[in-house]
């Protein structure tokens, strides 16, 4: 994948490691996504997408993939997603093994109780309340330069009741490729899918990502076709939305927020869905985004962050995701703000 700062490491989602002059951008949670070098890419594999491949909408800006558009594509997909594959699938770093040095190993945090009540200044424990949440985010499946990986994704309320946040690098490389086979597992629990699978029909990032991979704008709407005539949202439900939420006052205060994720490398192993919370404080590294306190791993990129969290339903405005960690501080946890940008990337999603 290609980076805006070689410094940071793809965090909480699968996400890729990139090597630019010795320095290592380990895990970026968000999404997982191809390895490559700042400076060369590789194509993608899987379903058929257009010959001309990205497009870019003269109106409005946004860069965007068509997916499963046919029934027969839509249905390639799912045979695609064999259990083998999907339990194969695996966070982006593994495709540098040997090209980085290893990250020293982790053990399961002690202050992770798998049966604790929901808390405000959690680092990673497993979300075991239930509610709207546990319905609305999901696990992602997606191939990317012909690798299979996984990421975190959740429905928001939008007009055409099948439209999803994510990560940008879990639908884009950056300046690279885009990713294929991309199917929403909503409720993924132990392996299970208790709600069905839902393809992508068209994925969308910002401009910024697609030709500059700038971190501050690394968030995508994801357009789902349906499961058996019925919408996702029709299915679980879905979150609110905000794209004001991070006011300057906001941003020096700090704000409370709830991050979700399916957190897959060590210790965490990908089937069960995961949160975080505390009160962020601003990047100081080059970006807009925001950070938390947060221990979760690869695998958890894309998953929502929720400001007015309210735990005993599961239910919040959506106001940032899970993005990246910075390799030399793995306790911290970044989502970018979503603003005019992300504003502009929904109104085009629901409308699809």
């Amino acid at each position: 994948m290609t980076w805006s700062t070689s410094h940071k490491i793809l965090a909480p989602l699968a996400a890729l490691a990139v090597v630019l002059g010795g320095t290592a951008l380990i895990e970026r949670l968000p999404a997982p996504a191809s390895a490559v070098t700042l400076a060369d890419r590789v194509p993608q594999h899987a379903v058929p997408a257009r010959a001309s491949g990205e497009a870019m909408s003269r109106v409005d800006g946004i860069s965007h993939q068509s997916a499963a558009v046919t029934d027969t594509q839509h249905q390639a997909v799912l045979d695609y997603w064999t259990a083998e594959r999907m339990a194969a699938a695996q966070p982006i770093t593994s495709l540098l093994v040997g090209a980085l040095r290893p990250p020293r190993a982790e053990t399961a945090p002690d202050d992770v109780d798998r049966q604790a009540s929901p808390r405000a200044d959690s680092r990673g424990d497993v979300w075991s309340a239930g509610g709207l949440v546990a319905k609305t985010t999901g696990k992602v499946y997606l191939t990317m330069d012909g690798r299979d990986f996984t990421c975190s994704a959740s429905v928001v309320n939008s007009a055409n009741k099948s439209t999803l946040l994510t990560a940008g690098h879990c639908a884009k490389d950056g300046r690279g490729s885009w990713a294929r086979n991309w199917t929403f597992v909503p409720g993924h629990d132990a392996g299970t899918d208790p709600y069905g699978r839902f393809t992508a029909r068209d994925m969308l990032v910002a401009p910024q990502w697609s030709r500059d991979a700038d971190d501050s704008y690394d968030f995508a709407m994801v357009v789902l076709n349906t499961d058996g005539g019925t919408a996702v949202q029709d299915r679980v439900g879905a979150q609110r939305i905000a794209f004001n939420s991070w006011t300057e006052e906001k941003v020096r205060d700090g704000v409370q927020v709830y991050a979700f994720g399916y957190p897959a490398s060590s210790p965490f192993d990908g089937e069960d869905l995961h949160y975080c919370s505390g009160r962020t404080k601003p990047d100081t590294g080059g970006t807009t985004a925001n950070g938390v306190l947060c221990r979760m791993t690869q695998g958890s990129s894309g998953g929502p962050w929720f400001t007015g969290f309210d735990t005993k339903t599961g239910q919040g405005t959506i106001s940032s995701l899970v993005s990246f960690k910075y390799a030399n501080d793995r306790s911290t946890q970044y989502g970018p703000r979503l603003g005019a940008e992300a504003r502009k990337l929904y109104n085009h999603a629901s409308g699809m």
